[in-house]
């Protein structure tokens, strides 16, 4: 059974433009009906599903685009997720980094945070 542009993205909790956007990307591609409404079916609703777990993994639409249309071979691929791997590695870190900070500033005995002699190193190596 195919589904409307507004079912669809009310399936996904989706506002329409956002599917409207995404075939505009290139990363949907509905039939249309004769009156050339857009049609969608379970292929659609899956690839929507991979879009929106490309998206949670921190990946951009193009990347996404390019993983879903361009990179069909498994370099391809693997060359796109091991950049995009570093990129997490990387966020990963400064928010480890950026949790200690905060963590520390809860528990520091300083009366006034920016005298603590743990943030003063911090600013001193940035100087």
């Amino acid at each position: 059974m195919k589904s409307s542009i507004g079912d669809l993205a009310a399936r996904f909790g989706l506002p329409t433009h956002v599917l409207r956007h995404w075939e505009q990307m290139g990363l949907l591609t509905p039939e249309r009906s004769t009156a050339g409404h857009r049609l969608y079916g379970e292929a659609d609703a899956a690839r929507i599903v991979l879009i929106q777990l490309a998206k949670e993994a921190g990946l951009s639409l193009e990347q996404t685009r390019r993983l879903l249309t361009d990179a069909r071979d498994r370099q391809s691929r693997r060359d796109l997720y091991a950049a995009h791997a570093e990129t997490l590695h990387r966020r990963i870190a400064a928010a480890e980094a950026a949790l200690a900070l905060v963590e520390h500033a809860a528990e520091c005995d300083a009366d006034d945070f920016t005298t603590c002699p743990h943030l003063a190193a911090k600013v001193a190596a940035r100087l």
